[in-house]
This record gives structure tokens, C-alpha cells and sequence, in this order.
């Protein structure tokens, strides 16, 4: 029957990411890390691993993400096959993960293998599968689940060498992706449930709680490597200009903004519906009533999981579980002009299918309610899931098809409109691509000089040469460092002055 389950998810998760395989890279950072850098062009060598190691490229640090970039070029190439399938692989395999993490913990087979349905199919984690550039999301969430695997055993039996596992898996994660680093906190709460370390919670039951410091002692040693991964990340996004400083985004607005996307992304999970690549971040645009909603939804929740905790306490772990997962990329520190986005649910919704699929399942035999009703609406579920992955996974098949859907869906969506431009001036449409170019600067006209430079060679294209210059004039005074405006300046000027 187990065996049946898992063999199941995988053919589940193959089918609703198939079309996949059919998807190109998108010029959206796949780029930057696969087919235009320099370093993947060699094989994996001792080179690799000393220039993974010491990097900052795409203004983070995640040397074992780089080493396996390069360990998909020696096997495919540039082909974006094979590159997809690989991070399919590693999502099949997180599928899986979870399944027999929830087994190993729970001994409720149906539940453990719908949760783990869910987090497979789920069209939010369409990003991190379908994204080469977020190969870091598929590859450390294998750690984090390997880490939970070891960190069972550990439980289970204390030796120097089950924690040596926890910690060795742990540090790997970190190394794919630093989003890892609320990992040692949610290990107390799974102390709690389902593990029942915490005593009032255990499944075993008759066992006074032990103290809660020995628990958190032996976290510190975890702890520490999440502090010594986040300054190191902090460091690499800081000097990459990837870190927003307050005069960009206040404290208030980003508190703000950090409330409201809690409260999306539960949204966006009972309704997958306009998911984009870019969500623009709203800045002081947030309104009295949205903010007043979301703050109210997330604090009923929290008081309802509090309140049910003695009862139900797979309630309070699940949601503690979003919560603390997903916490670091809420915005509190800014990186990026994003408000929100898809990938960063891939971890912190394993919680929220887990807490909703047994209660779900206990208020069903709480009332009554036949296995056979619970089976069809499961397999309901299932089915439109999957419909809304392969259509969602579709939305990637290029660059043209992703930046063409976030405008569809999304307002004042800069960022869309600019690489839109860039693949359609790849694809030799420069009109068009100079409509967006235009666009994405009366929305945000103090962006980027790469902006500037696109509209300044569109200009070049059309013969409008005067404009061209007073373009690449803008780019210039914007960055005059980049050697490449000063280029296209004094050509512009030379093509100018021979009309």
C-alpha cells in the first residue's frame, strides 16, 4: 500500500509537470546562471568548487546551487531540457520526502499521502519547478527535508552521530539556499507535534513535558550555522545592491506589506489564480481596509491554532510552521522590488496542507461523513490542482509567454514590461519592443540605465539618432562607470553628426 502511495505521487507530480520539458530558458536571471556565465563553460573541475565557494554572482551566496548548474551543463549542455528535468527530479523527490517524513511521524498513510499530493501539484511551487534560476529552492528543500528525516531519528535515539547527520544535512541546505535558516526554530515546533518531545503533545501520552531548555540547547549549535549563513548571504546581497535601504522602503511599509502577502498567500493557495513571475511591491499604496483584513485573518488564525492546540495540535504546528518558514522572505529586510512571490510558499505551504488535511480528516470522523464522499472530493481536488499546474507550467515555455502573462494579470508591472522588451528586441520586434521599453519608464523612470540602453538602441534601429543620444545621455549620467553607455553614446553622436 505504501509503496502503491509513493509510486502514485511520483506519477502525479510527473504528470502535472510534463509540459515542462517542452519550456526554453526565460531571460530572468537564467542568465546570469546558466547561459550567460562565463564559469559553467568547463567542466565541473576543482576550479568549480573554489569559484563556487568564494562567489557572489546573482548577489548571493549558494556555492552547492552553482556546482550543480555546472553539473547539469557537463551532462546536457545548453540544452534547457535536461536542465528542467533535473529540478523536476528534485521536486518529485521533495514529494516524496514528505510523504515519508508525515509516515514516519504520524503512521496515518491516506493523510500523509494527501498532504504530500498537494505540496507536488500545487500550481504556487510552479516557480520553483519550471525557474532553472530557482534550481537553490528545489535543491535546499531536499536538505530541509533530509534534515527533518535525520532530525526524526535523532528524536528517536540521541547519539553524537544522529545529530552529526542533522547538522551535516542542515549546513548542505544552507549552501543550496539560505532560506534554510528558520529550520533549528521549527524543530521546536516539531518537538511539540508531531514528534511530542515537548510532552503535551505526544502521541505516547502519560509523559511530564521536560524542560524546554534542553530542547532549545541543542538547537544553538544549528543556530548558529543559520547565523553565519545569514551574514554571509547579507553580505553577498549588500554588496550585489540587492538589499533596499529605508529611504526606498520605510520600516512601516514594509511591516505593512509583510502583513498583507501573509494574508495572500493563504489566498493565492485556496485560489491559485493570477500567479505571476514579478508582483509589484505596493509601497505606500496599501489601502486602510486591506491592511485592517489581512492583520485580522492572520491574528484569528493564530488565536484559533493557540486555542486548539491541547486538542488539535497539529493546528499549531502547521501554522507555525508558515509562519516561521516564511518569515524571512516577508520583507522585513528588503531585497528585491517584489512584494511577494511564488517561490517563496515552496516551503512554508507544507505546513498549511498538513494542518488542513488532518483536520480536515478529523472533523470528517468527528461527523460522520463517509470515506467514500471524502475519496471523491479528494480526487476533485486533485484533478483541478493539476489542470491549474500544466496550465500554470505552460506559462514558462519562454520569456515571451512569462512576461506576456504577468501583464495579463498584474498592474504597473515594470519589471514585466521591461523583459518583455528585452525578448522581443532579442526576437527583432523592436517597435514593440519599444513600446514596453517606454511603458516600463513612465512607471518607474528612475529604474535602471540597461533600460535606457535598450530604448537608446531601439531609437538607433528606427534612424531617430538625436533621440538616441539624448537617451544614452540619461544612461550615461545614471551609470558612468559602465563602459558600454559611453559606447553607444559616442557612436550615437558619430551617427548623429553625419546626417
Amino acid at each position: 500500500m505504501k509503496l502503491t502511495l509513493a509510486v502514485a505521487l511520483l506519477l502525479l507530480v510527473a504528470f502535472c509537470f510534463a509540459p515542462v520539458a517542452r519550456n526554453s530558458f526565460v531571460n530572468y536571471d537564467d542568465d546570469t546562471y546558466v547561459t550567460a556565465n562565463p564559469l559553467l563553460e568547463g567542466s565541473i573541475s576543482l576550479r568549480t568548487f573554489r569559484w563556487a565557494f568564494t562567489t557572489f554572482r546573482a548577489s548571493n551566496w549558494h556555492p552547492l546551487t552553482w556546482i550543480s548548474h555546472q553539473a547539469d551543463v557537463d551532462l546536457f549542455g545548453f540544452d534547457p531540457r535536461g536542465h528542467h528535468l533535473t529540478s523536476l527530479a528534485l521536486h518529485a523527490a521533495n514529494t516524496l520526502l514528505i510523504f515519508l517524513l508525515l509516515l514516519q511521524w504520524t503512521g496515518a498513510t491516506g493523510r500523509s499521502a494527501f498532504a504530500a499530493a498537494l505540496f507536488g501539484i500545487h500550481p504556487l511551487h510552479v516557480e520553483s519547478v519550471a525557474w532553472v534560476a530557482e534550481r537553490k529552492d528545489v535543491l535546499s528543500t531536499l536538505f530541509f527535508f533530509l534534515t527533518l528525516l535525520a532530525y526524526g531519528r535523532y528524536a528517536g535515539r540521541r547519539t553524537f552521530r544522529n545529530y552529526s547527520a542533522v547538522a551535516l544535512l542542515f549546513t548542505l541546505g544552507l549552501l543550496a539556499k539560505p532560506m534554510l535558516v528558520t529550520l533549528p526554530l521549527l524543530l521546536l515546533v516539531l518537538d511539540f507535534w508531531p514528534l511530542g518531545r515537548l510532552g503535551a503533545a505526544s502521541r505516547r501520552g502519560g509523559r511530564l513535558p521536560p524542560a524546554l531548555g534542553p530542547l532549545l540547547g541543542e538547537k544553538l549549535p544549528l543556530m548558529a550555522l543559520a547565523a553565519a549563513s545569514g551574514l554571509v548571504t547579507l553580505a553577498a546581497q549588500t554588496r550585489g545592491g540587492a538589499v533596499k535601504t529605508f529611504e526606498d522602503y520605510p520600516l512601516s511599509i514594509r511591516l505593512l506589506n509583510a502583513v498583507v502577502s501573509a494574508a495572500r498567500y493563504l489566498e493565492k493557495t485556496l485560489w491559485p489564480k493570477d500567479l505571476a513571475v514579478f508582483y509589484p511591491h505596493p509601497g505606500r499604496t496599501l489601502s486602510a481596509a486591506q491592511i485592517a483584513v489581512a492583520a485580522l485573518l492572520l491574528a484569528a488564525i493564530t488565536l484559533a491554532a493557540v486555542h486548539a492546540a491541547r486538542r488539535r495540535p497539529y493546528v499549531l504546528a502547521g501554522w507555525g510552521w508558515y509562519l516561521l518558514t516564511l518569515s524571512p522572505v516577508l520583507g522585513i529586510v528588503q531585497v528585491g522590488s517584489q512584494a511577494m512571490a511564488d517561490r517563496y510558499t515552496y516551503i512554508p505551504l507544507a505546513g498549511l496542507f498538513v494542518a488542513s488535511v488532518w483536520i480536515v480528516a478529523d472533523l470528517a470522523k468527528r461527523w460522520g461523513l463517509r470515506r467514500g464522499s471524502l475519496a471523491v472530493c479528494a480526487a476533485l481536488l486533485v484533478l483541478s490542482l493539476s489542470m491549474s499546474t500544466r496550465s500554470q507550467v505552460r506559462v514558462w515555455r519562454s520569456g515571451l509567454s512569462l512576461f506576456e502573462h504577468a501583464l495579463a494579470v498584474t498592474g504597473n508591472n515594470y519589471v514585466a514590461h521591461d523583459n518583455l522588451a528585452s525578448e522581443l528586441e532579442r526576437r527583432g520586434r523592436t517597435r514593440e519592443a519599444m513600446r514596453h521599453t517606454l511603458e516600463a519608464l513612465r512607471i518607474r523612470p528612475d529604474r535602471e540605465p540597461g533600460r535606457y540602453l535598450r530604448f537608446g538602441r531601439a531609437l538607433m534601429a528606427q534612424g531617430m539618432r538625436e533621440e538616441a543620444v539624448e537617451v544614452f545621455e540619461k544612461a550615461v549620467t545614471m551609470n558612468p562607470a559602465d563602459p558600454s553607455a559611453a559606447r553607444l553614446l559616442a557612436a550615437a553622436r558619430a551617427a548623429a553628426g553625419s546626417r
